[in-house]
């Protein structure tokens, strides 16, 4: 690990170099600067992980150095240094995600616990980032297999504890509620007792697949219950497969779980009817411009397609189908008010690929042609 000292004076940069512990915290390599541009050129070579610097320095100061350092997103961890007792200084260090600030005259147990905090820092985020990282991989090479693309099996079984075969199992969640630090918790728990991994699937949004050794699958339904306050339903694979058949296993399990062949777990009591509705209709709102079907809605939220048409028509007072198309046509008469969007691209982006189709409709709505409208923008129109 890499410090950086900037300080335009020499005796302070003695004084720290004296002062810090630095083969206790793993400290391998002191550079120094005594100006901000020579700090500049020493970060860019070296990529030190942490940063004193003085913020008083002639040319670039140490407040202009950290702004350098946040635009070049520097993942390191900075301490500004500083002879002034004043609140306008910690209150800019504060501004651009210093550290810690330390107070000239330095003393040796204020810096080392400093020094020492920092690095624990930066230890933490880098396990974190490089987690962050390596689950996003992962997941990655599971959704490839899962919708037909090429996938790396030997990069996967990484992630996996070694056995021959293994039980696979798709969790769905109630859209509204799912939650990805539960995956994580989850995925988490499997991998530290080595029992398997969860997967998010990101092309599927509330679809986990979740890979584990020969019957652990007992683990899984028992944390769910443990755990989750909505429902999860869950289909499993009959018997344990190699890793190499995962993708035809993906697809019957999905085949199973839209045909209604699923156990549901949960923690508490079903979510009551009225929330479920207002979920859905929140839904409907966010992504009226999407495909969205009956039964896309059954899958998501748990209820039977002839439920969810009931209890909307009951809830907003019209079918859904025509809910959606009001949306859609409002949000059609903004654009074409307010931007130079063609038609044809007003179309599309609404889920409309027929522009004939389209038109017909918003005249049938609004009692005018896309272009009649666009015309008359500056009429008062509904």
């Amino acid at each position: 690990m890499k410090v950086l000292i900037v300080d335009d004076e020499k005796n302070v940069l003695d004084v720290i170099k004296i002062l810090g512990e630095w083969e206790a915290q793993g400290i391998t390599k002191i550079l120094e600067a005594s100006r901000g541009e020579e700090a500049k050129i020493l970060i860019e070579k070296e990529s030190p992980e942490i940063i004193f610097t003085d913020i008083k320095m002639p040319g670039m100061n140490g407040l202009e150095l950290m702004k350098w350092l946040d635009s070049n997103s520097y993942q390191g961890k900075v301490i500004f240094i500083t002879g002034y007792n004043d609140y306008s200084y910690m209150r800019q260090a504060i501004k651009h995600n210093s550290f810690d600030y330390l107070m000239k005259p330095i003393e040796a147990d204020v810096f080392n616990e400093i020094l020492k905090e920092a690095v624990i820092a930066w230890q933490r985020d880098f396990v974190e980032t490089n987690l962050i990282e390596e689950n996003y991989i992962y997941n990655k090479i599971v959704t490839d297999a899962c919708t037909g693309e090429t996938y790396d099996m030997n990069n996967l079984l990484l992630s996996l504890p070694e056995a021959n075969r293994y039980d696979m199992t798709l969790l769905s969640f109630y859209h509204m509620h799912y939650s990805e630090p539960e995956i994580k918790s989850l995925a988490n728990k499997l991998s530290t007792q080595r029992l398997g991994n969860a997967y998010s699937l990101q092309t599927y949004h509330n679809l986990c697949l979740v890979v584990t050794l020969e019957n652990e699958w007992v683990t899984i339904e028992k944390w769910l219950s443990e755990h989750m306050e909505s429902p999860v339903r869950i289909v499993a694979s009959e018997d344990p497969q190699p890793l190499k058949n995962l993708p035809t296993v993906f697809k019957m399990l999905k085949t199973k779980l839209y045909n209604n062949q699923f156990r549901t777990v949960y923690q508490s009591t079903q979510l009551d009817q009225v929330s479920q509705i207002q979920d859905i209709v929140s839904f409907v709102d966010n992504y009226y411009m999407e495909d969205i079907s009956l039964e896309k809605l059954s899958n998501l939220f748990f209820l039977s397609r002839e439920h969810i048409s009931r209890k909307f028509k009951q809830e907003k007072g019209m079918p859904m189908s025509k809910y959606v198309t009001n949306l859609r046509i409002k949000q059609a008469k903004c654009w074409l008010r307010g931007t130079d969007e063609t038609i044809y691209s007003i179309s599309v982006m609404l889920g409309y690929q027929d522009e004939k189709f389209f038109s017909k409709l918003f005249k049938k709505v609004t009692g005018f042609t896309p272009n009649e409208y666009r015309n008359k923008k500056d009429e008062v129109i509904g």
